[in-house]
């Protein structure tokens, strides 16, 4: 019986290798897992003697011979096989042990190039795939976390087919990963724009969520190797494990948060759509802000800053139900201020990345860039033009509604949002919501301003703009009746600017 092991990992594969040895195997190796083993007082033999082919190339070329891959991939149950490796003179293989060269890692330090490519590995998957492949006789393990079972059932009897065709399976997903972090590596430093007619996502099971949008559905999350910040690499501080619907919410709310890199904001967030939004001279004043323009859904808030917590702001949401806090930092003070609440989560957050949106649909996939983009000019486009407060509301408001689910329409005046209306199915009635819930407050919407992140199609959500006090609108443009509209906000007296860009959020 022969067994090889060969791993860039080395620590614990003793595990494996002892039982192998009191088994009976032979165990073959490479240079570096050869004098790891031995040094441990495993007898190894080097597979360059198995072969009688040394190894070249700087240990480029170690494993790739017929002996070996012969050997893993000789089936015991046809003649044929047999008498193949009986004429060539191969003995079998019945146990492979790999990991492979670190290139997700090595990816990300300072090198050239030529020396990233070193760390792609070649032989290793080559071993995996064949003793996947022929899982039937031969069992292969890539998994560190796996040796101590399968040591477990070899003393005790053996693995089963069932075992090696979970090992197998372990072993495609493992080289699949590996091989989808090179080519999106090498579509990055490349700068190839051209969309892969195949294409794999790499991702890492970061832990499995307590469950999904509802208790009876399974949640994970996973990390995204070409994604180094981002919410799912979030700090958890403290608090209650964080649930799938928090790590929606909370990337909706830092999303909107760093639309706001000159001032301070606060965001609060409720499935997934802007609650409240503002603006302060202190994050603390922002944050009282942004929770009185809607008081009753900031109960149970998801809650985003784009600087640090302050002790002060600490005390002041110690005094409500928030779920999340999410900030780049905490004074110290300040995080023994939310300590004082044990199930608030509280998260360090550093910042986006962007790679591709992909949502599942039924069948397939929907891929699409990321929306990065705010707007292609601002263009005023009626009589009046806006104020300079105006203008900063409407971009302000714009920022806020991008983010915001479709139909979607933002109220705000002095850098707060004062109603927002989200998810209609006619764009009116978003504009209708919208200025209802301002009034629920007693909001004086008398020069407040609205966003409306698709083009107003018809008249009707200018003159409700209108009858509400509401001075200037800000929108793409771009529909049939653009005339009309610019021409009913010539009659009321509303500024109105055009972004000819749309931000729809479905």
């Amino acid at each position: 019986m022969r067994a090889v092991i060969s791993v860039y990992r080395k620590e614990g594969v003793e595990r494996i290798a002892t039982v192998l040895r009191d088994l009976g195997y032979e165990i073959l190796s490479t240079g570096g897992t050869a004098r790891y083993l031995r040094e441990r007082g495993i007898e190894v033999e080097e597979i360059s003697k198995v072969t009688g082919f040394p190894e070249i190339l700087g240990g480029r070329v170690k494993s790739l011979h017929p002996v070996i891959h012969g050997g893993i991939l000789y089936r015991d149950w046809k003649e044929e096989d047999r008498k193949d490796i009986e004429e060539v003179g191969i003995l079998p293989v019945d146990f492979v042990v790999v990991n492979l060269y670190p290139f997700e890692e090595m990816m990300g330090e300072d090198l050239d190039l030529k020396e990233v490519m070193e760390f792609i590995d070649i032989g290793g998957p080559a071993l995996i795939r064949a003793g996947a492949k022929n899982y039937f006789r031969v069992t292969v393990v890539v998994d560190p976390e796996d040796y101590g079972w399968v040591a477990d059932k070899l003393k005790k009897g053996g693995l089963t087919e069932r075992d090696r065709a979970y090992l197998a399976w372990k072993a495609f997903n493992h080289t699949a990963y590996y091989d989808s972090v090179i080519a999106g590596y090498l579509k990055k430093v490349f700068d190839i724009e051209e969309v892969e007619r195949e294409k794999t996502v790499p991702m890492r099971l970061l832990k499995e969520l307590r469950y999904g949008e509802n208790p009876h559905q399974k949640g994970f999350l996973f990390a995204n190797p070409f994604e180094e910040i981002g919410i799912a690499r979030a700090e958890v501080l403290q608090g209650k494990e964080m649930s799938y619907n928090n790590y929606l919410d909370a990337d909706s709310a830092v999303r909107i948060a760093l639309e706001f890199p000159q001032e301070r904001v606060c965001v609060i967030v409720k499935h997934g759509n802007p609650c409240g939004v503002a603006t302060g001279k202190t994050l603390k004043e922002a944050f009282l802000r942004a929770r009185e323009s809607d008081p009753e859904s900031s109960f149970g808030g998801i809650v985003a800053f784009n600087d640090t917590v302050t002790a002060d702001l600490a005390e002041e949401m110690t005094r409500v139900f928030l779920e999340v806090v999410i900030a780049p930092e905490y004074e110290e003070e300040a995080l023994k201020v939310l300590s004082r609440k044990k199930n608030l989560r509280v998260l360090r957050f550093l910042g986006l990345g962007h790679t591709l949106d992909i949502r599942k649909v039924s069948g397939g996939f929907l891929v699409q860039e990321e929306d990065t983009s705010l707007y292609e000019g601002l263009d005023v486009v009626t009589e009046r033009k806006p104020t300079e407060e105006e203008m900063e509301d409407l971009i302000f408001a714009w920022k806020v509604c991008k983010h915001a689910r479709s139909n979607a329409v933002v109220i705000a005046k002095d850098r707060r949002t004062l109603g927002i209306g989200t998810g209609n199915v006619s764009r009116v009635d978003s504009v209708r919501c919208a200025i209802q819930r301002a009034r629920r407050y007693s909001f004086d919407l008398k020069g407040a301003v609205l966003a409306s992140e698709a083009f107003l199609p018809f008249r009707d959500s200018v003159d409700l703009c209108s009858e509400a006090g509401i001075s200037a609108v800000i929108q793409p443009g771009g529909s049939i009746r653009d005339k009309e509209v610019i021409e009913t906000a010539n009659q009321h007296g509303i500024a109105m600017v055009f972004t000819r860009m749309r931000h729809f959020r479905h």
